[in-house]
C-alpha cells in the first residue's frame, strides 16, 4: 500500500524549520590580499566589496560578507592573528611573499581556512606550481573582470563547507561541475551559480510570503567543483543519493595524466548507476557530440556562439527549472505547467501514455526537486510506475500528493494575497495589503504557526480534524486608505452616535484597489463568512479589547455575485465604523490609548458550522481559559475553565446561558447539580445564521445577521439530538439521551460524560500550548462540528487566542482578623490583588426595588450616573445582582463598557433572584479584569457577607427608580489577597 503524502515525517515541513538550519556556515568575513596595483586594477569598476554587495543585492540574497583588504603578506598575517575570517582571497603578486607561500603560512594559523588564488592569467598559476608547494591554496581562479566570479567564489566555498550537513539534514541536491581548466571553470562556475539562483527564485511558488522564499533559497542545489576524474568520481559516489546533475568536460586528468575521454567514461558510469540523472558533456571539439549521444547526455560545444542560451536550456529542460512540458512518447508537446497548481490540474487531464512516459523517466521527481520540495521529489523517485496496477491509480497518487504538498506548505504561513494566483482551496491564511495584521489576526497567525510547529497535537487526536478556519486579513492600510479617501478622520475625535457613524460609513466609497482584490476572493469563496475586527490594539498583551468592536456573519451564497460582494463590503464598512463607536473610545481612554491611534484590520474567515435546513451553525461554540478565577471542589485555578453552548459563539461571549466546566473535571458542573438546577440553568436559545430565504439587504444591524432560535425548534436536528438530554416529567428525571420522547434539555452529556468527542482533553492540551507559547494565562475561542457520517471526521476549530490578566499577586496583601470584623463587605471570590483607598462613591441597585424585567432600564440609569462621575473624575464602586455585562437581560444588567467606564470596583451579587454563574466566559468580564478593575462576587447565605443596613443608612447623593448613589466623606478601604481570593471593604468614616 503506497503511503499518502501527509504521512511524510512532519519535521520536513514543520514551518520551514529545516530551512532555518541549512547553510549554517556562512562566509561573513573575507580577507582580500593584493598589491596596490592589483587592487587598483580590480577596483577600476568598483571595489571587491561593492561588487559582492551589488551581486548579492541583485539576486536578493542574504547579507553579503564584509571585505578587509591587506596590501602585504605581513599585514594579512597580522589581521589573521587578531581576527577570525571565513575565507582568504589572494592575488598572486604580493610584495613580501608569493601567494603560495602566503597560503602555507595561513594554513599554519588556521588549517581549515579556505584560501582562494585569484590570478590574471594561467601563467600566474602553472609556472609557479612547478616550483612552489601549492598545498596552501585550495582553489585557483582566473580573474577576467566579471564580478559574478566573486559571488561564485563565496557561494562555492559555502557549498563545500555545508554540503555534508545539508544533504544529511534535508536531502539538499548536489550539482557537480567537472573541469580542470581554471580559465573554463572560472567562466562556467559564475554562469552556473547565477542560473541556479535565478531559476530557483523564479520557480519558488508564488503566494508564499517573503520569509518562506528567502528560506527556501537555502535549499537550492549545492554546486561542487572537481578538477579531475578521481575527485569527480569520489564526489559522485559520496553524494550519489543527492545528485541533481553532472556537468563534465570530455578531456580531464585521470591518474595524473590528461585523458581525452575521461569525462565520457565518468558520465557513462553515472548513466548506468542513475539512469534518469541529467548529464551534460562539454567539449571544445564538436565531434565529441557523438560520445554524448552514446551516453546519452546533452552536449555543449564550448566554442558555440550560443553557449549561454544552450546552458540556460539545459537548466530549463533537463534540470527541471522551466515549465513542465507534457509530451507523448514520440516527443510531441501536448501541454505545459508553470507551477505546482497547474501541474496538479493538468496531470488530471493528460493521456495515460503521456503520464506513463514521464513517470518512467522520473520527470515529475526532477521537476519538483528543482522547486526545493525535496521530500516529495525523493518520494516520487523511490516509487516506480510498475508499483501501480493502473494509470488511473498512478494519476490519483500524483494528484493527491501534489495537492497535499501545496496545502501543507501553506500551513503556518501568512501568504501575501495576489489576485493572479490566489487559490482558496489550499491557502489557509492570506493577507491583503502591506500594513499590520492587527492584534486578533496576529494571534491567529501565531497560533497557526504554533500548531504547525507542534504536530504532536494532531498525532494525539487522529480522529479529529484540528484546524484554524480559512482566513483572509485585510491589513490596516485598507482601513487607512478608506478613511483618507472619504475624509473620515474626524470621527476619531468627535462625538457621534453609532447610528450616525454607520450611516456615513455605509455611504463611503471603498478604495478601488481593495474592491478588486475582494472581487477575486469572493469569486472563489462560496461558504458562509465571519467578518471580524482586528484592530492594532486588539488582543494586545494585558490590554485585550475583547468584544469591543463589531463582528458580522454573512451567508455568502446569494445567486447574484454582485450581491455577495455587496454583503462582504457592507460588513467590512460596518467593522470599520465600529472603530469609532463610543464603546471603543471609552475603552481606549481607560487604557490610556487615544482613539485616533487606532487602525483597523479586518478578518474575513470561514464561518464554522454545518447546514441544518435553512440554518448554519456549529454543534458547540465555546471559550476556554487557562486560569479559573472561581475554582470549586477539587478544582485548581491553573487547571482552567470552559464555557460551551450550542450554536454560534454569541451566546458565550455575551454572557448568555452556558455550560461551565473544568477541562480537568468535565463531569463536575455545579450549575447542574440538581434536576431543578438543570431545568433552570440550561440553554434555551441559540444563535444560527440563516442561509436561505433571507432578505437581499440582510439584517446587518440586528444580531449581526444571526437568528435567535429556540432549542425546542431544533430538536430534530442532529446537533441537538446528540447534545441534549430528555426530561421525563413523570419521574422528574433527566435521561442522557436526546432521542427519547419528551422535552429536550441541553446538558452536553454525550461529550462531557461519555466522551464521544474528547473536548476536555483537547482543551487542556490547547490551553497548555497557548500558555507556554504566550508566557501567561490565555483565553481561547473555539467551535466544534460533530460529524453524523462515520466516514467523516469531527472538527475542532481554533478561532482566537488572547492573553488573560490573571494573578497580579506581585506582593502579598495581608487581611487581619480585625479588618474582617470591621468590614461591611467580605468575599471569598474576589479577583485582583492589592489595596485601593481612592473610592468614596458607591452606586448600587436597590435590592427591594430590583425587578428582572427592568434590567435594561437599570443599565440606562447607570449610564447617566456614570457620565456625571466620569466628568467629576470620581471612581466608584458598583453593586448589583446577577451577571454584569450579560446580553441576556434575565441573567443580569446588560451594561456595556461605556455605561460603567468610570468604575474602579464591581460587586456581583448572587442570590435567589438572579442565581447566574460567574461571568468569566464573557468578553465583558475579560476586559474588566484586563483593566485591573477589582471584581468581587458576594454569594448571599454563604460565608460571604454584605452589610445592607449600613449602606442603606448612608445619605443618598442621587437616587433613581432603581439605583442609589452614596458619597462618603472619606474613601473606603478595599483589600484583596490574590492568593486566597479573599476581599474586605472597610468604611473609614
Amino acid at each position: 500500500m503506497l503511503q499518502e503524502y501527509n504521512e511524510i515525517p512532519s519535521e520536513f515541513y514543520s514551518h520551514l524549520k529545516i530551512f532555518h538550519e541549512l547553510m549554517a556556515i556562512k562566509v561573513r568575513e573575507i580577507l582580500f590580499v593584493s598589491s596596490p596595483y592589483d587592487a587598483f586594477i580590480l577596483e577600476e569598476d568598483g571595489s571587491p566589496a561593492s561588487r559582492i554587495i551589488n551581486e548579492y543585492s541583485g539576486l536578493n540574497l542574504s547579507l553579503p560578507p564584509r571585505v578587509t583588504r591587506a596590501s602585504s603578506a605581513r599585514e594579512a598575517l597580522s589581521h589573521l592573528n587578531k581576527k577570525d575570517f571565513d575565507m582568504v582571497l589572494t592575488m598572486p603578486n604580493v610584495d613580501d611573499m608569493d601567494a603560495f607561500s602566503l597560503g602555507l603560512e595561513i594554513k599554519k594559523i588556521n588549517p581549515s581556512l579556505p584560501v582562494i588564488l585569484l590570478a590574471h592569467n594561467p601563467r600566474e598559476i602553472y609556472p609557479l606550481t612547478k616550483k612552489k608547494d601549492f598545498k596552501g591554496i585550495d582553489r585557483s581562479f582566473i580573474w577576467s573582470g566579471n564580478s559574478d566570479l566573486l559571488l561564485a567564489l563565496v557561494k562555492n566555498v559555502e557549498d563545500r563547507l555545508n554540503v555534508g550537513r545539508d544533504t544529511q539534514k534535508a536531502m539538499v541536491r548536489v550539482l557537480i561541475l567537472v573541469e580542470d581548466s581554471p580559465v573554463y571553470f572560472s567562466y562556467f562556475l559564475p554562469l552556473i551559480y547565477k542560473e541556479v539562483v535565478k531559476q530557483t527564485q523564479a520557480v519558488l511558488e508564488v503566494g508564499i510570503n517573503e520569509e518562506h522564499r528567502l528560506l527556501t533559497m537555502r535549499a537550492r542545489p549545492k554546486i561542487l567543483l572537481a578538477e579531475n576524474y578521481e575527485e569527480a568520481l569520489e564526489l559522485c559516489q559520496k553524494y550519489r543519493s543527492f545528485l541533481f546533475g553532472v556537468i563534465s568536460d570530455t578531456r580531464i586528468p585521470r591518474n595524473g595524466k590528461m585523458v581525452d575521454d575521461a569525462g565520457f567514461v565518468l558520465l557513462s558510469q553515472m548513466r548506468k548507476e542513475i539512469p534518469d540523472l541529467p548529464l551534460l558533456l562539454m567539449s571544445s571539439k564538436s565531434s565529441n557530440k557523438t560520445k554524448a549521444d552514446q551516453i546519452p547526455a546533452v552536449f555543449l560545444d564550448k566554442n558555440s556562439p550560443n553557449l549561454l542560451e544552450e546552458l540556460h536550456n539545459f537548466f530549463l529542460n533537463n534540470l527541471g527549472f522551466g515549465d513542465f512540458v507534457f509530451r507523448m512518447p514520440d516527443g510531441t508537446e501536448i501541454d505545459r505547467a508553470s507551477n505546482l497548481r497547474a501541474l496538479e490540474a493538468k496531470v488530471a487531464k493528460i493521456p495515460d501514455e503521456s503520464l506513463c512516459y514521464h513517470a518512467k523517466r522520473n520527470h515529475f521527481s526532477n521537476w519538483i526537486m528543482s522547486r526545493s520540495e525535496i521530500p516529495l521529489a525523493s518520494k516520487f523517485r523511490e516509487v516506480k510506475a510498475s508499483d501501480f496496477s493502473s494509470a488511473h491509480d498512478m494519476r490519483s497518487y500524483i494528484i493527491a500528493n501534489v495537492h497535499a504538498l501545496r496545502k501543507w506548505r501553506q500551513k503556518g504561513v501568512v501568504a501575501q494575497f495576489k489576485s493572479h494566483n490566489f487559490d482558496a482551496d489550499i491557502m489557509d491564511f492570506v493577507k491583503i495589503g502591506q500594513g499590520s495584521l492587527g492584534g486578533k489576526a496576529r494571534s491567529l497567525a501565531f497560533m497557526s504557526a504554533l500548531l504547525h510547529q507542534n504536530p504532536t497535537i494532531y498525532e494525539n487526536y487522529p480522529e479529529i480534524n484540528i484546524e484554524i478556519p480559512k482566513t483572509l486579513v485585510v491589513s490596516t492600510d485598507g482601513f487607512e486608505s478608506f478613511i483618507k479617501l472619504n475624509g473620515l478622520k474626524d470621527f476619531a475625535t468627535q462625538s457621534f452616535t453609532n447610528e450616525e457613524i454607520n450611516a456615513v460609513f455605509l455611504k463611503a466609497v471603498m478604495p478601488e484597489w481593495l474592491v478588486k482584490e475582494l472581487e477575486v476572493y469572493a469569486a472563489q469563496v462560496k461558504y458562509p463568512l465571519s467578518v471580524r475586527s482586528s484592530s492594532l490594539l486588539e488582543d494586545a498583551q494585558f490590554q485585550p479589547y475583547a468584544g469591543i468592536y463589531e463582528t458580522y456573519m454573512i451567508p455568502n451564497n446569494h445567486p447574484e455575485f454582485s450581491k455577495r460582494l455587496e454583503h462582504l463590503i457592507t460588513a467590512i464598512k460596518l467593522v470599520y465604523a465600529s472603530t469609532y463607536y463610543e464603546e471603543a473610545k471609552a475603552f481606549s481612554r481607560s487604557t490610556s490609548n487615544q482613539p485616533q491611534e487606532e487602525a483597523m484590520g479586518v478578518i474575513i474567515q470561514q464561518l464554522t458550522g454545518e447546514e441544518y435546513g435553512d440554518y448554519f451553525y456549529p454543534a458547540i461554540s465555546g471559550v476556554a481559559q487557562s486560569h479559573n478565577f472561581y475554582p470549586i471542589s477539587k478544582m485548581k485555578p491553573e487547571e482552567g475553565i470552559a464555557h460551551i453552548a450550542l450554536g454560534l459563539g454569541k451566546t458565550v461571549v455575551e454572557g448568555g446561558r452556558t455550560v461551565r466546566f473544568s477541562p480537568k473535571y468535565p463531569s463536575v458542573m455545579p450549575q447542574f447539580s440538581m434536576v431543578d438546577d438543570i431545568l433552570a440553568n440550561a440553554q434555551r436559545f441559540f444563535y444560527a445564521l440563516q442561509i436561505r430565504n433571507y432578505p437581499d439587504e440582510l439584517n446587518f444591524l440586528e444580531y449581526s445577521n444571526l437568528v435567535k432560535r429556540e432549542v425546542d425548534d431544533a430538536e430534530a436536528e442532529y446537533a441537538v439530538k446528540l447534545l441534549a438530554s430528555t426530561y421525563v416529567p413523570d419521574e422528574h428525571r433527566i435521561r442522557d439521551a436526546g432521542y427519547l420522547p419528551g422535552p429536550k434539555i441541553l446538558t452536553f452529556a454525550q461529550v462531557l460524560k461519555y466522551n464521544i468527542f474528547p473536548l476536555s482533553h483537547l482543551l487542556s492540551d490547547m490551553l497548555e500550548l497557548g500558555r507556554k507559547s504566550m508566557g501567561c494565562p490565555v483565553e481561547i475561542e473555539f467551535s466544534v462540528n460533530l460529524s453524523s457520517d462515520k466516514k467523516k471526521k469531527s472538527e475542532f476549530f481554533f478561532l482566537q487566542m488572547r492573553p488573560m490578566v490573571a494573578g497580579g499577586e506581585m506582593f502579598e496583601v495581608q487581611i487581619t482578623r480585625q479588618e474582617i470584623e470591621e468590614a461591611f463587605c467580605i468575599s471569598y471570590q474576589a479577583l485582583g490583588n492589592g489595596k485601593n483607598e481612592k473610592i468614596a462613591d458607591i452606586v448600587y441597585v436597590k435590592p427591594d426595588d430590583f425587578k428582572p424585567e427592568a434590567t435594561i432600564q437599570m443599565a440606562g440609569e447607570i449610564d447617566k450616573l456614570n457620565d456625571g462621575l466620569v466628568k467629576e473624575k470620581c471612581p466608584y464602586l458598583l453593586i448589583g445582582p446577577g451577571r454584569w455585562g450579560s446580553a441576556d437581560r434575565w441573567l443580569g444588567i446588560p451594561v456595556q463598557w461605556r455605561n460603567i467606564s468610570g468604575v474602579d470596583a464591581i460587586i456581583e451579587l448572587r442570590n435567589e433572584t438572579l442565581k447566574a454563574d460567574p461571568s468569566q466566559g464573557s468578553h465583558f468580564f475579560q476586559n474588566i479584569t484586563s483593566l485591573g478593575i477589582h471584581y468581587i462576587t458576594v454569594t448571599e447565605n454563604s460565608e460571604d457577607h454584605f452589610d445592607w443596613e449600613w449602606l442603606d443608612s448612608q445619605p443618598a447623593s442621587q437616587e433613581t427608580t432603581y439605583l442609589r448613589h452614596v458619597r462618603l466623606d472619606k474613601p473606603l478601604t478595599l483589600k484583596i489577597n490574590g492568593k486566597t481570593s479573599q476581599c474586605v471593604l472597610i468604611n473609614n468614616n
